[in-house]
Formats: C-alpha cells, structure tokens, sequence
C-alpha cells in the first residue's frame, strides 16, 4: 500500500517539465528523505506559481497601458488638428 503524497499536485497546475520530474523523483525517495526535502521543494512550487501570476499580472497592465497610450495619442493627434483648424479657419 503507498501513502498519497503530500507535495502538491503537478497535475493541478502547469508546472515545468523540471519540477514534475523532480517531485517524481522525492515521491520515489525513502519518506525521511522525502519529508527532509519536501518543504524547500513546496517553497520552489509556490514561488513558480506565485511568479506566474505575478507575470500575467504584469503582462494584463502592459495590455492596458499600450491601450491607454493608442487613446492618448488619438485624443493628442485630434487636438492638434482642432488647435489647427481653429489657427487657420479658412484653410
């Protein structure tokens, strides 16, 4: 009979190769080893998991920001030519 492992899933979530390779490599570790490494190896999944959102985090305001700039120079290029239209009504 094997114990279900207590290292998180690497099925839940998208993990490297590397870090599914390496959580199958402490399942198969005698369970004082595996106890002795499977806190820095959680701390390791976490810090991944937590860099990811950080990413998309990162990468959903540069989204919003290339649009808030499309807009400003829209709203720039229209007062520009208001600004000319009004220097030169007859033109």
């Amino acid at each position: 009979m094997t114990t279900p492992s207590r290292l998180p899933n690497p099925d839940q979530e998208a993990l490297p190769s590397e870090l599914i390779d390496l959580a199958k490599a402490i399942a198969k570790l005698p369970e004082a080893e595996q106890q002795s490494i499977e806190p820095a190896f959680v701390r390791v999944v976490d810090a991944v998991k937590r860099r990811r959102r950080i990413l998309a985090l990162v990468q959903e305001a540069l989204a919003q920001l290339r649009l808030d700039i499309k807009y400003l120079m829209f709203d720039l290029d229209m007062t520009r030519r208001e600004r000319d239209e009004l220097a030169h009504p007859g033109d």
